[in-house]
């Protein structure tokens, strides 16, 4: 007979087993890049305009364009997102209609990213005539993170337990209150979190701004929203498939930018969330 002691190793044996299994492809996936991209990692690779059809220079346009295209998605997707969710989680009755709208938000965070890039082309460029634009790949990257913020963001205010609010209301504050001073405070650590989950995924996507947003070799910095710019997710691709003779130096040192900026602001916002949580008193 198997002793509760032997089953419990057994247990944490196989869920260590399945965690290296999780992790060592994405480490050994970010070793071939750290190896292959950090000897290309210069000044002149980060802040020059690219040259020769992209085959020499530095990609300063596309860091400035893909900076551009995650303030203007956080600009549309923070501020709704949010606020639907603290409608959604705070005051909308519990019936078949907020049912069906939490049920098709699901829905929606699993949409792939083309369908997406087609729906902004159709909406924004085409019908809105925006053309192809900073604000037209900000809009449709925004639709696309909303259903992950508005998500966390819920999960974040059902972590704060139901006394905060009862004892909010018995001491005669309005709902509004309640939510403002006694709700958002204590889960404000794990909206944050769900804001960088969403603006991290949509910094990696290609095809979104492949159609409403993304040129392929554009030397210059935009100078308006209506403007097209380059971006270093689309310029990864750009570089891997359609330009022949790129050194692949170049194309790993673009990729080690992408996933350094993913990872800074994961940093960033780990710290101030880190911080915030010290002030919890529960």
């Amino acid at each position: 007979m198997i002793k509760p002691e032997q089953t419990e190793k057994l247990a944490f044996g196989l869920l260590f087993l399945a965690t290296i299994i999780v992790i060592l492809p994405v480490a050994l996936i970010f070793i071939l890049i750290l190896v292959k991209g950090l000897p290309a990692i210069t000044p002149t690779f980060i802040f020059e305009m690219p040259r020769d059809g992209m085959r020499a220079g530095g990609i300063f346009p596309a860091i400035v364009g893909t900076i551009c295209l995650m303030l203007g998605t956080a600009v549309f997707a923070v501020p709704f997102g949010v606020l639907a969710a603290i409608y959604l989680n705070e005051y909308a009755h519990k019936n078949w209609l907020s049912r069906a709208i939490e049920l098709s938000i699901i829905n929606l965070a699993g949409v792939p990213s083309i369908v997406y890039g087609l729906f902004g082309l159709g909406l924004f460029v085409t019908f809105i005539q925006l053309g192809a634009s900073i604000l037209a790949g900000s809009l449709t990257l925004a639709i696309m993170t909303l259903p992950v913020i508005i998500t966390a963001t819920r999960e974040a205010l059902n972590t704060v337990p139901k006394n905060f609010r009862e004892v909010s209301f018995s001491l005669g504050a309005s709902r509004w209150q309640t939510v403002r001073y006694a709700v958002l405070p204590n889960a404000i650590p794990g909206i944050i979190t769900g804001t960088i989950l969403g603006l991290s995924r949509a910094a990696g996507e290609t095809a979104p701004i492949l159609f409403t947003v993304a040129a392929f070799y554009l030397p210059s910095l935009p100078q308006s929203v209506y403007d097209q710019v380059m971006a270093l997710p689309y310029h990864i691709y750009v570089l891997s498939t359609q330009v022949p003779n790129v050194s692949e130096g170049i194309q790993y040192g673009t990729v080690l930018v992408l996933v350094g900026m993913i990872f800074l602001m994961n940093i960033i916002a780990s710290l101030f969330r880190a911080k915030l949580r010290k002030r919890k008193t529960w």
